[in-house]
């Protein structure tokens, strides 16, 4: 009956319907994150007009660090919601989502009413974080019961096992978090709204770290604005090499770092500040006027307050970062120094952002054995197997002898061979270096290539397109070959990101060979 009674059956906060204010708190909250938040300000809209709608469904994917829980937090602030959050990480017992029956001892209602209860309202924003880490065992399947809550159709009749009695979930609005899709049970995702929160780019990071993560530690840390300052050129030098991540959580520790170091020497220099003499001879002036004061001598002058010292300011300069954070954690790749044979570079995409690898190929006498070393996955030594097959194929047309691989082994190597690689979009490049070293014609060291390659030799598209043109940028090079079918994602690619690069789009490998072999 406590239960009954203590649940918000009725109680709800009225939404936040001002579009402006709402888009303002978002901006102010997160930078980026465009299509979040262009999809909550659509969500307002619509209950503008319509006054009731069912709680829509958000999952928010994306790497470590992006911001998806306080986007979450954000989202409830803007709406003026109550915000709660559960994590589903390791949650194996279908109860903790149902409930158990009143019939067992310590039984209890599941963390659904649980958490609603807590936030006293009908219509939160109820944040579900780590929906991809739940598991199933003999207790049940937690991901099962999440099916009624997280369906729009559903979950106005929540019944848990505990209360036996339904409860209206419609108007709450929920929004899941995840890191990849691939584990999240298919009947689920298939109830939700899938928005991508991709790894922030490098100039995003910039503007995170000055308008954000700067001013919170500065904060933290008890010291002022005027106290300590960063260079653009200190912040660049942090993120490319102390941080290797796609969020912001590495880069806000080495912030963090450093407002440590700046606050003890702050605290050092104030208590070894020596007492100057002539502050001691005003002292034992001051003392002997009122002494003569008490003896009815004249009556003293006004003394003036001593002025405060002015806190010393550290600027942190480029240089100054290895200073406070000792030796660089990683080493930033740059382009070769030479143009080579047989080393073609490609550009890759991984969960902390953009990589350059440079393929490697050796041809050396033997039966026609195929090599492929550099811990690659099953889909990349299959994109080795179609380059290989493809060159075959066209052997005469580049003057190549046509029964090469009865006499040649082939080894493709792919440094750094202790990091696992997988995906198809190194196909093109695996080629180039393969025709470059059995036409024995270099391959241009300025120009970084990305694409599938099919049996015919046609280019097929890629992902990843922010993250890979700026690790081109950042490694030196110069020219960048994509497939024709990326031209539309080329062209909502942020301005800063082409600053100094050229773009070539390749329909077959022929385009690509022609600008990459010298």
């Amino acid at each position: 009956l406590d239960w009954m009674i203590s649940l918000p059956w009725q109680k709800q906060t009225e939404d936040n319907l001002d579009l402006t204010a709402e888009q303002k708190i978002l901006d102010e909250d997160h930078y980026g994150l465009k299509e979040p938040k262009e999809r909550i300000v659509e969500y307002l809209a619509v209950v503008n007009l319509v006054k009731k709608i069912k709680g829509p469904i958000l999952c928010l994917v994306g790497p470590p660090g992006t911001g998806k829980t306080s986007l979450g937090k954000s989202v409830a602030r803007a709406l003026n919601r109550k915000f709660i959050q559960m994590s589903l990480g390791g949650v194996r017992d279908e109860a903790e989502i149902r409930g158990h029956r009143r019939t067992y001892i310590g039984s209890m209602p599941g963390r659904i009413i649980q958490s609603i209860r807590r936030a006293e309202t009908k219509n939160p924003v109820f944040l579900l974080a780590e929906v991809d880490k739940m598991s199933v065992d003999f207790r049940g399947d937690p991901s099962a019961a999440l099916l009624e809550v997280l369906d729009p159709e559903q979950n106005s009749t929540f019944n848990d096992h505990y209360l036996e009695v339904d409860f209206d979930l419609s108007e709450t609005m929920f929004i899941t978090t995840a890191n990849v899709m691939q584990s999240i049970p298919p009947p689920l995702l298939d109830r939700m709204e899938v928005i991508r929160l991709p790894g922030y780019l490098e100039h995003e990071k910039l503007k995170i770290a000055q308008k954000f993560l700067i001013p919170k530690q500065l904060k933290e840390h008890g010291i002022k604005k005027k106290q300590l300052r960063f260079t653009d050129g200190a912040l660049r030098r942090i993120i490319r090499s102390y941080t290797a991540e796609a969020g912001v959580r590495n880069l806000q520790r080495e912030i963090s770092a450093i407002c440590r170091k700046v606050a003890r020497k702050l605290v050092e220099g104030q208590k070894s500040e020596p007492q100057r003499p002539e502050a001691r001879s005003q002292k034992s002036e001051v003392r002997s006027k009122k002494s003569e004061v008490g003896t009815g001598g004249s009556q003293p002058q006004p003394q003036s307050q001593p002025q405060p010292q002015p806190q010393p300011s550290f600027v942190i300069h480029t240089r100054d970062v290895e200073t406070y954070l000792g030796l660089p954690k990683m080493e930033e790749k740059q382009k070769a120094a030479e143009d080579q044979i047989g080393v073609a570079t490609g550009l890759a995409w991984t969960q902390n952002g953009g990589d350059i690898l440079s393929i490697e190929v050796n041809l050396l006498k033997g039966k026609g054995d195929l090599t492929l070393t550099g811990k690659l996955g099953d889909v990349m030594q299959e994109s080795a197997r179609a380059a290989l097959s493809y060159i075959r194929s066209v052997a005469d047309q580049w003057g190549i002898e046509e029964d090469f691989y009865e006499k040649t082994d082939v080894h493709i190597h792919v440094p750094e061979g202790a990091i696992p690689k997988d995906g198809p979009s190194a196909g093109v490049t695996i080629a180039t270096a393969l025709l470059s070293a059995l036409t024995n014609r270099a391959v241009r060291r300025d120009v970084a290539m990305t694409g599938e390659i099919t049996l015919r030799g046609t280019v097929l598209a890629i992902g990843g397109l922010n993250e890979k043109v700026l690790a081109a940028q950042r490694a030196g090079l110069h020219t960048i070959i994509l497939p024709r079918k990326n031209a539309n994602a080329l062209k909502e690619l942020p301005e800063e990101l082409k600053e100094g690069l050229e773009f070539v789009l390749a329909h077959h490998i022929d385009d690509v060979l022609e600008v990459a072999l010298v």
